[in-house]
């Protein structure tokens, strides 16, 4: 027991002291998420201001500091709180003698640095196109999913306004890719995760993007801001599901993009009973379980 309770306490300081280090410029730019995040959330919402694609929406939308706070929160806060819970897991599966290449299906450690990044971030994609229709089409998830959905106005910080709980659903199928793919992440994923973390602003951002015929492998604010139209096809719980990658969805025929004037509503019927404040949100899901 002792071990498990000093790798509990050791994980959650060093996730502590390596989110403090990093906003002091204390770790390598290319790891420091800290400033990274802050650079391309930056980056992003300047060309929001000077190629708006709603042009009456404000520069501060509507829940723009509240957005604003959740992707500070989901990037770290909470990162630092469930460190220690992830370790444990760790430790127990380890206990169990499951390993990190336990579910290898191919080792790309021995592959060319490029090809391993590219294959580590279409994996990872497509687990998470796959978690995010779940989200959709089963209630116990899209209750907590809801609370991305809620946003009204779309901006680039609504990328990571979602219920911590996602975290818990998206992490497995995650961590079970890695595992398939030998284990470990590419030296430089890094590269991979900045990427993502862009594209996913812009796909948010009140800018019109399409990428002309590339469209058809990246996802795109046009393409996003029909996935949380307050309206959708008749049968259908939900489109355009592509985190970074729309290929997905034109491959599986979940994409849908009827026009493009940035003008629809965005929603969900009774999205008016979502809790306008973060304590309220992070406990809503638990409280319709609860009911």
């Amino acid at each position: 027991m002792e071990k498990y309770i000093s790798a509990f306490g050791d994980a959650f300081m060093n996730s502590v002291q390596w989110t403090w280090k990093s906003v002091l410029f204390e770790v390598p730019w290319y790891t420091n998420y800290f400033w990274g995040l802050t650079a391309i959330s930056l980056l992003v919402w300047g060309l929001e201001m000077v190629f708006p694609w709603r042009k009456n929406q404000s520069i501060f939308r509507k829940d723009f500091w509240l957005d604003g706070f959740y992707m500070y929160f989901n990037f770290f806060l909470f990162a630092i709180a469930i460190s220690g819970f992830y370790k444990l897991l760790g430790l127990i599966f380890g206990d169990l003698g499951v390993s990190a290449t336990t579910f290898t299906i191919m080792d790309i450690s021995g592959w060319p640095m490029g090809v391993q990044l590219v294959i580590f971030f279409i994996i990872l994609d497509f687990v998470q196109w796959f978690t995010h229709i779940l989200l959709h089409k089963y209630s116990f998830l899209w209750r907590f999913h809801k609370i991305h959905h809620s946003v009204k106005e779309m901006g680039f910080a609504a990328h990571l306004r979602y219920h911590w709980m996602e975290n818990i659903f998206y992490k497995p199928l995650k961590t079970l890719g890695v595992m398939i793919l030998g284990g470990f992440e590419p030296e430089q994923a890094y590269i991979v995760h900045f990427f993502a973390i862009a594209i996913g602003h812009l796909n948010h951002a009140n800018i019109k993007i399409t990428w002309g015929p590339l469209k058809y492998i990246f996802n795109n604010p046009v393409m996003h801001l029909y996935h949380h139209s307050y309206v959708l096809p008749k049968g259908s719980y939900g489109v355009n599901f592509g985190i970074s990658l729309s290929l997905w969805d034109y491959i599986f025929k979940t994409n849908y993009i009827p026009e493009d004037s940035g003008t629809i509503e965005i929603g969900f019927p009774g999205d008016e009973k979502i809790p306008k404040n973060f304590f309220n949100q992070i406990v809503y899901g638990f409280r319709k379980l609860q009911k």
